[in-house]
């Protein structure tokens, strides 16, 4: 009979069967519930016919595990071959591949959809955060130019005062040309200043309104409840801040102070001289020009930081697009690691058991194969022998006569189909099998 650890591993394999079916269907009918939780956030229409399809697609995906692992349990550690075993691990690796595209994408997104989902909505708010703070900054970039406007007004104006208290330009007191030229210019880089400070209170506003925006959105992200809901609110505030942010864009004021500054070196009107001598004129006459000079490098330099302005990239248009669960759990599969692994998991560690039982049944060939023949029946079959040979002897058969018939007409069969009754052939003929 048999002997050693070969029987351990024949009646280990037996225990284990029940359990080995058991466990196959327990994984199968998991990954098929999880399957249903994943399509049934990828489907549309009324909530009867959403809940038959995701039935009907679970249960299809519990039986196509559940067959095609029990297949690959009974067959494959039986293959001894190295073309046969080539040929299943082949089998298995595309069975693999499709159980993954059929049910572990789905279970990963029942595991971890809403996750994704959020993580999706926290890295749209962190896009529109800084498209916020770009044109925000763009808004007040012409902020900047202030200061050196309200040191030209301040000048022309000191000058207007100087000339007609002192005449310290002509030498001249009182309100003549120069003093209306040095106070119109003053009252050109009021008005622009005017716009600037108008622009500002805009601006301020808008900003206020996109970070009130803002800390919606991120309330949605963290909010407790279904995500499905606070997602659709969410796209609401995205499309308001898509247009605060698109307003504050336009409120830049830079493209008005390049049209201003053109305009007092282009538009330059000096009034004409009135002085009551001819020496008089004569001297209004070099400072309208010194002012003039004055007025188109002043206009140089606000068109030159205008331009530098103008010259910044814009906020690019950024379009918000709603994410499934699953496709969320797609997009950011890397930062869902773990859910991944579960949900493959379950769906391949049947491939675990299967490599099992092939080293099992390996192991069990190649110990038999070093028995002795004797050793390697047990008494129940050497017994229903013993009857073989009683009734064929009772028959008067002879046993020899058979045997070497049974030869003669092996002999005459194709090479691949000899089985040669001899055990020393017969374990050089299968010693290549488990190799």
């Amino acid at each position: 009979m048999a002997l050693g650890a070969s029987q351990r591993l024949h009646d280990g394999v037996l225990a284990v069967e029940t359990m080995t079916r058991f466990a196959l269907a327990v994984l199968a009918l998991a990954s098929g519930v999880y399957t249903y939780l994943g399509v049934r956030s990828l489907l549309d229409g009324s909530p009867t016919a959403i809940f038959f399809a995701a039935i009907i697609y679970s249960a299809s995906v519990s039986v196509a595990i559940y067959a095609f692992w029990s297949y690959m349990a009974r067959f494959y550690p039986h293959v001894t071959t190295y073309t046969g075993r080539t040929a299943m691990l082949g089998v298995m690796a595309l069975g693999a591949a499709m159980i993954i595209a059929m049910s572990s994408w789905l279970n990963a997104a029942a595991l971890a959809g809403s996750a994704a989902l959020e993580q999706h909505l926290a890295e749209t708010v962190e896009d529109y955060t800084a498209d916020l703070d770009q044109a925000h900054q763009n808004a007040l970039a012409a902020q900047s130019l202030l200061p050196d406007i309200q040191r030209a007004s301040e000048r022309f104006a000191q000058l207007a005062a100087s000339e007609r208290q002192s005449g310290a330009l002509t030498g001249t007191t009182g309100s003549g040309s120069v003093v209306q030229l040095l106070s119109q210019m003053s009252g050109q880089m009021k008005e622009l200043e005017s716009g600037i400070n108008a622009s500002r209170e805009q601006v301020t506003n808008l900003f206020n309104e996109g970070q009130k925006r803002l800390e919606t959105m991120r309330t949605l992200v963290s909010a407790p409840g279904a995500v499905a809901p606070r997602a659709d609110q969410f796209s609401s505030e995205v499309v308001a801040l898509t247009g605060v942010i698109a307003s504050l864009g336009q409120t830049s004021i830079a493209p008005s102070i390049r049209r201003a500054a053109d305009d007092l070196s282009l538009g330059f009107i000096a009034p004409v001289a009135d002085g009551g001598n001819a020496d008089l004129v004569n001297r209004q006459d070099q400072v309208m020009e010194t002012v003039r000079a004055s007025v188109a490098a002043q206009s140089k330099v606000l068109s030159q930081a205008a331009d530098e302005i103008l010259t910044r990239p814009p906020v690019p248009e950024r379009r918000f697009v709603p994410l499934s669960s699953a496709e969320a759990v797609l997009r950011y599969a890397s930062d869902f690691i773990p859910a991944w692994a579960g949900a493959i998991s379950i769906d391949l560690l049947p491939g675990v058991l299967v490599f099992i039982l092939a080293v099992v049944h390996g192991a069990i060939r190649k110990q038999e194969e070093k028995l002795p023949f004797a050793e390697r029946i047990t008494a129940a079959e050497l017994l229903q022998a013993l009857e073989v040979q009683r009734a064929v002897t009772a028959n008067g058969v002879s046993l020899e006569n058979a045997v070497a018939g049974a030869e003669t007409e092996s002999e005459a069969l194709e090479p691949n189909n000899i089985t040669s009754i001899d055990l020393k052939s017969r374990t050089r003929d299968r010693s290549h099998e488990d190799r």
